[in-house]
């Protein structure tokens, strides 16, 4: 599958996870979760402290998600990602976008390894989108 027919498959999920979302608009956590909500996309943030992201409720963990997320955006520090994607896999995600940054060699494997859509290695959401911040 080429880049453009995994980001066909990554938004035919009826609902997103954004770990990493954050509260502070110029943090790129913010923007990816923006972006969805410009879009039209039901997305869930996914925060460990904060109770509210852009008027939405969070969740704290990965584990926490609805059953209809089957895409997961990944805005977190590399070794952060590594557990990430571990919790998805145990939570049955399909898809994964690893936004610039936020991937390691390590987590990269595992889902290549467990066979999961994923994106990575500079293809960024808000690019595929045409994300403009105001």
């Amino acid at each position: 599958m080429d880049t453009e027919e995994q980001i066909k498959q990554f938004f035919t999920s009826s609902m997103f996870g954004v770990v990493g979302a954050s509260t502070q608009q110029h943090k790129f956590g913010n923007k990816v979760f923006r972006c969805y909500q410009l879009n039209n996309l039901q997305a869930v943030p996914v925060h460990p402290v904060e109770k509210l992201i852009e008027g939405v409720d969070c969740v704290a963990s990965v584990a926490e998600l609805p059953d209809e997320v089957k895409s997961l955006s990944i805005i977190t520090p590399p070794q952060i990602t590594e557990q990430v994607v571990e919790l998805a896999l145990e939570k049955g995600i399909e898809n994964i976008w690893m936004q610039p940054g936020a991937e390691s060699p390590a987590a990269v494997a595992i889902c290549q390894a467990r066979k999961i859509n994923l994106i990575y290695g500079g293809t960024c959401i808000l690019v595929a989108l045409g994300f403009h911040d105001h």
